[in-house]
């Protein structure tokens, strides 16, 4: 097996080292690249992202991509249709799942969290999860292919895990941004990812390269690593880099930017008002940090760019791949959830399948009818509204980075080996917004309020460890996050996105970041003076600005 590329970041830029392969002329069918190999008699400099001779930019090496395009040239319309899907089903027994596999040639599945069989005590049942994702790689292989099959997952830390305990728990992607480092943002990612390579996981759909304007952002908000630009750049591809150094490939999303739109497209269409200009200052430059890095994938989400396509969803507009290719971006990109209300409410019945593929897709992620999708894809190729070489294509791109993939080898890990990482990342995040920044700020006690139920439970389970009674009397803390509001009181805590404290009356204000036992344990190890809050606010808010923080 060849080892895995690895993206190395330095001061200033990032030095990308892809597997090397045997040189080939490009195929004829193979855009050229846009990083050339660097010359064999000069070391690479820190400034050039560096491409091993006969590997593409975005990563397979052109024999696999002349090897695709071999297995592609006999496929049938059917079957081309297929590996260019990746579907979804209900519950927990894929055998539904298995049967639309063979029937359609999907490229794979995807697991949401009802999918992912579940313990007797509530947790996940690991060795049935693995079980399912066997079933469904040997559902793939049994249509004939020798490639790897896709089988994703939406696991981002924070709020997004489909897979909860015994695997590792994370706070969110800001913590990163606030411990302002990105090698903690790759070690971490690694850790999650190489857990999920241990239960046959091939893709996770991670990091967000979204840039965050802060409390107007209803759906990325502490899922962005900042409001930054600069910012997410290092830390969107460090994650990246993680996540492949673990065996699976990552999925950088949401192009064009899904942190500075005011609507969540699960619920409706977003819209973006911003000038190309200005998207390029913001919102795309993370992606073209992450391009130049070489990374394989990226997501496009569901977003109308007034300035590219007024109205129409970016994941169906010609004018929003043109800006993504743009970029010199050659690689694999991956629609965000088909089924979402931004784009199911405009193109139903699978009409979505192929807009998407002719607009400029490679591989559509969760149509809301796999059926209905395939049938439209074939109808659209027959008609002539999708050429039959961009389907040619699409396919192509799937099956290299398929191969590339398949040919990687990294040590799995099992469920859990991941929480010293996750508490080292939470402890470098904790960021006190007011107050005294050393010291004992609980006196031994503390009157809990906000929060979940089990927010609370963890807590009070942290606070015991450190020697502080959790009562009805003492230093009084609330905790703002999913599961409760907060109040004002002499701490309170934000558990997700830091503006949650901006409506709380408190003398001491702690950003955290996440409710994982690690978060907890690294909030009361600052809150009883163990420890300091080396965390520094990376957005700002409406009471603070970013930097903010001891």
């Amino acid at each position: 097996m060849r080892s895995i590329p690895m993206t190395r970041l330095a001061a200033a830029a990032v030095v990308v080292l892809l597997p090397l392969a045997a040189c080939t002329a490009p195929a004829a069918s193979e855009p050229p690249r846009t990083t050339a190999p660097p010359s064999s008699s000069a070391a690479p400099s820190e400034t050039q992202a560096v491409t091993a001779p006969g590997a593409l930019s975005w990563g397979p090496s052109q024999q696999q991509y002349d090897d695709a395009a071999s297995a592609v040239a006999e496929m049938s319309p059917e079957e081309l249709a297929g590996q260019v899907m990746v579907g979804f089903y209900a519950g927990a027994d894929p055998a539904v799942q298995e049967q639309t596999i063979s029937d359609l040639h999907l490229a794979g599945s995807i697991i949401m969290g009802d999918n992912v069989p579940a313990a007797a005590d509530g947790t996940v049942d690991t060795e049935a999860i693995k079980a399912v994702n066997q079933r469904l790689k040997d559902a793939v292989a049994a249509d004939g292919r020798d490639w790897p099959a896709v089988i994703s997952v939406d696991q981002e830390g924070g709020v997004v895990a489909r897979l909860r305990a015994p695997l590792t728990e994370w706070p969110t992607p800001m913590a990163y941004g606030a411990a302002v480092d990105p090698e903690l943002a790759r070690l971490g990612m690694s850790a999650l990812a190489s857990e999920l390579a241990g239960l046959g996981f091939t893709m996770d759909h991670a990091p967000s390269a979204d840039v965050t304007l802060g409390s107007s952002d209803p759906t990325i908000g502490a899922r962005s690593f900042s409001g930054d630009p600069a910012a997410v750049g290092p830390l969107a591809i460090a994650a990246a880099e993680g996540v492949v150094q673990a065996g699976l490939l990552p999925s950088v999303k949401h192009f064009p930017g899904h942190g500075s739109v005011p609507t969540d497209s699960h619920l409706g269409l977003p819209v973006q008002t911003a000038s190309v200009e200005e998207l390029q200052a913001r919102d795309w430059v993370p992606f073209q940090e992450a391009v130049d890095a070489g990374t394989p994938v990226i997501m496009m989400g569901h977003i109308a760019v007034e300035a590219l396509d007024p109205g129409v969803p970016s994941s169906v507009s010609p004018a929003n791949y043109e800006a993504l290719r743009g970029l010199g971006f050659e690689g694999v990109v991956v629609t965000d959830a088909l089924n979402m209300a931004a784009v199911e409410e405009q193109f139903p019945g699978g009409q979505a399948a192929p807009q998407a593929l002719a607009a400029g897709a490679d591989l559509l992620l969760m149509p809301a009818d796999s059926y209905a999708a395939h049938a439209a894809i074939l109808e659209a190729l027959e008609s002539g509204e999708l050429p039959e070489e961009r389907l040619v294509e699409a396919a192509t791109r799937v099956v290299a980075m398929m191969k590339w993939q398949g040919e990687w080898s990294a040590e799995p890990a099992q469920p859990g080996t991941g929480i010293e990482q996750s508490l080292a990342a939470s402890a470098a995040a904790v960021t006190i917004l007011t107050g005294q920044c050393s010291g004992d700020l609980l006196g031994g006690t503390a009157s809990l309020s906000g929060g979940s139920a089990i927010d609370q439970e963890r807590f009070a389970a942290a606070a015991q460890s450190r020697g502080v009674t959790v009562g009805p009397e003492g230093t009084t803390v609330s905790l703002a996050g999913f599961g409760g509001a907060g109040s004002s009181a002499e701490v309170a805590v934000s558990l997700d996105a830091p503006w949650l404290l901006d409506s709380l009356d408190a003398p001491v204000k702690v950003a955290l970041y996440g409710n994982s036992e690690g978060s907890f344990d690294a909030l009361l190890a600052v809150l009883t003076g163990a420890a300091e809050a080396p965390g520094k606010l990376p957005v700002d808010t409406a009471e603070f600005t970013a930097g903010t923080g001891c």
